[in-house]
């Protein structure tokens, strides 16, 4: 070093220290300005601790589901968050959500699956309520205890919007509120180090959350692309082809199960609501019937099959086309004529009373005459509503594992 410092001119070494004090000068130049101000967020408004769990934790709490200590990997952080998005009406509302993170090392990024629930029909079971029973406090524990993070909407009508209707199987809102949704938590993972998200957004839903996982899977490819990189789609009982389920209900005899009946009440009574049709309970319904749906809507109590208490004018007029406005509203619910892109598995038992297979098998050939490479149905042989749930849980949990 002396040696070095030696060969240098005396000029040289005043050159040599000015630029070291320029250096140190712009290094505290940098210093002393401000730090850009932070991103604002589009669609997050707010977001609260609810619990954290450890995996012993998990293990009870999932054990509804059967034997799943094998499934968890680690213990779960859960938050609710709450978000900007729009009402059927198109006026911008607060809507929410539960967001479980998996408590795994920050050096070790996750995927992201969008859950989207079943029929609920009380406040409590929404997932940002995270209820013990609930499908937010059980599948969505479980699968965040496998090392995903589960974002999981409670959809217009519950949560932060429960003040409004529910708009049940609106496949546009359903769409929507979950893609803000998930718009809201890919804000809230950008703000926060605990935990690494590797940009892979898997979506899966039973039951209406399978009506709501395809029409929000259809929604991202067409429109949303290029924010989010969905993986996989698994889609379960879910009632696509609106058209050709509303044709079979009206002219067949169906289950006489009370809480059937109430929710294809529930459908009718929401698209007349939504569309506006605006057409009084008589129009639909027998005298029978008529008074005790203006009264009470879905919460009526009807045992018997649910062609039996429509008009049979009402019948008439849907099945000759002249009701044009509720069939088209029924097309316009309609989520299966379309070619998906991402790898997409759809599982329906064959003896659902509630949701008919031929939901999911016009759905696979409609997407196959398309041209889709990729959709696959599994039947699951003899399978009701109900004791189908479990086949359709481990099949998605092994489906997102081979397309990780």
């Amino acid at each position: 070093m002396q040696r070095f410092i030696s060969t240098f001119s005396l000029k040289n070494l005043s050159f040599l220290l000015l630029w070291s004090l320029l250096i140190l000068n712009a290094c505290n130049d940098d210093n002393n300005k401000p730090e850009p101000p932070k991103e604002e967020n589009i669609y997050l408004k707010e977001s609260t601790s609810i619990t954290t769990l450890t995996r012993e934790q998990v293990i009870q709490k999932a054990s509804s589901l059967g034997p799943v200590s094998g499934f968890v990997k680690n213990g779960i952080k859960v938050f609710r968050i709450t978000y900007k998005t729009k009402n059927t009406d198109g006026a911008e509302i607060t809507a929410s959500g539960a967001l479980i993170l998996p408590t795994v090392p920050q050096t070790q990024p996750v995927s992201m699956i969008s859950v989207q629930h079943g029929t609920i029909t009380d406040e409590g079971s929404a997932p940002s309520n995270f209820q013990d029973g609930s499908e937010a406090a059980s599948f969505g524990v479980l699968f965040g205890s496998m090392g995903y993070i589960i974002a999981y909407p409670d959809y217009i009508g519950y949560g932060a919007s429960k003040d409004l209707p529910h708009p049940y199987e609106h496949r546009a809102s359903l769409a929507s509120a979950t893609l803000d949704m998930l718009r809201a938590a890919k804000e809230y993972l950008k703000g926060q180090t605990d935990i690494k998200w590797d940009e892979k957004l898997y979506t899966a839903g039973y039951s209406e959350g399978g009506y709501a996982t395809m029409s929000l899977q259809r929604k991202i490819e067409e429109e949303a692309s290029s924010e989010f990189n969905l993986r996989a789609s698994s889609c379960g009982a879910g009632a696509y082809d609106k058209t050709a389920f509303m044709k079979y209900i009206i002219n067949s005899t169906t289950s006489k199960v009370p809480s059937y009946n109430s929710l294809y009440l529930w459908v009718l009574l929401t698209y007349d609501r939504i569309y506006k049709l605006n057409k009084p309970a008589t129009y639909y319904f027998t005298d029978k019937y008529a008074q005790q749906i203006a009264a009470k809507g879905k919460d009526v109590t009807i045992s018997e099959s649910f062609s039996n208490i429509l008009n049979a004018s009402f019948k008439k007029a849907l099945n000759d086309g002249t009701d044009k406005g509720l069939l088209d509203a029924f097309a316009d619910n309609d989520v299966y004529k379309w070619k998906p892109k991402t790898p997409t598995r759809l599982y329906h038992g064959t003896s659902d009373p509630l949701v008919l297979y031929l939901n999911s098998q016009n759905a696979y050939d409609a997407m196959q005459k398309l041209g889709a490479t990729d959709v696959e149905l599994f039947p699951i042989v003899d399978g009701t509503h109900s004791s189908s749930v479990v086949v359709f849980l481990l099949r998605t949990q092994q489906f997102f594992a081979e397309t990780k």
